[in-house]
């Protein structure tokens, strides 16, 4: 990858994580592997150089060449935009990154969802990410939308494990996903390629139903699936029926066609082989 953003090799390129959750972890990694330095925040006091609270991070925006943040909005708006959107403008960075949710969608009753399409959020926490993404852009962000993520210590196998994993049987109903690496990986694509306002959908390339998700991942484990529950006999939290109430397929096209980025787990059995290898590999 090229010198970030013109930095000479005697000053360490910076990025100031807001929210330093699984795929900030997954990016800074990947950035320190290159020398970068990662800064991250979080609502307690220090614990070290390298994580601050929020309040802190204005100070850090004339450093920044890089800015992700993953912090869900609340009823008062983005709490980071809040604190850093004055820094931000008076302080061109060269990239962006706000971390959405392919929930501004809506239901597409199993439809396609593309990044032009108009966004239908149902969810109060959904119409509270679109109203932020607009935030974003308007200081340059480029705004990336996730749909389900899972990782090692993120994924059907620690429910599975757990005993807490349910089937859920509701036919047609269809969810997109993403391995958190591949995520990382199509965010420092786009550092490579800046282009302020932009909006990508990150997923996988296959959306698939939860229950055939969970079925792939006990059979990895050796272990029966939970039986399947009717979606009418659920009894779902609040939360729950409104996840079940949206059904559609997210497009990764415009992430690679743009990006030159391709997940390294297209499917989520790519995906919950490796996480488990990986855990195979910790153990023995």
């Amino acid at each position: 990858m090229p010198e970030p953003f013109g930095k000479t090799k005697a000053e360490k390129p910076l990025m100031l994580a807001l929210g330093l959750g699984f795929v900030a972890g997954f990016l800074s990694a990947r950035l320190e592997a290159q020398g970068w330095q990662v800064v991250g925040t979080r609502r307690s006091q220090h614990s070290d150089g390298a994580v601050i609270p929020l309040e802190e991070a204005a100070a850090l925006v004339p450093r920044a060449s890089a800015v992700l943040s993953s912090i869900p909005p609340g009823e008062s708006g983005d709490p980071a935009l809040l604190v850093l959107a004055s820094a931000l403008e008076e302080n061109p960075v060269p990239w962006i990154g706000y971390l959405s949710t392919t929930g501004v969608y809506g239901d597409r009753g199993g439809r396609w969802a593309f990044e032009d399409d108009t966004p239908t959020p149902l969810s109060i926490e959904a119409k509270r990410r679109n109203e932020a993404e607009r935030a974003w852009r308007a200081v340059g962000g480029q705004v990336f939308r996730l749909p389900g993520i899972y990782c090692p210590g993120r994924s059907t196998f620690d429910k599975l494990r757990a005993g807490t994993e349910r089937r859920i049987d509701k036919p047609g109903q269809i969810f997109s996903r993403a391995h958190a690496d591949d995520i990382a990986a199509a965010l420092q694509a786009s550092m490579a390629r800046p282009n302020p306002g932009r909006i990508y959908n990150i997923c996988d390339d296959e959306p698939a139903p939860t229950a055939e998700v969970t079925a792939f991942a006990a059979q990895l484990l050796g272990i029966a699936p939970p039986p399947l529950v009717p979606f009418a006999q659920a009894d779902l939290s609040p939360m729950g029926r409104r996840f079940y109430a949206e059904c559609k397929r997210v497009s990764n096209a415009r992430a690679k066609a743009e990006l030159g980025w391709r997940p390294r787990f297209p499917t989520y059995r790519e995906g919950l082989t490796a996480i488990l290898q990986a855990e195979t590999s910790a153990t023995s």
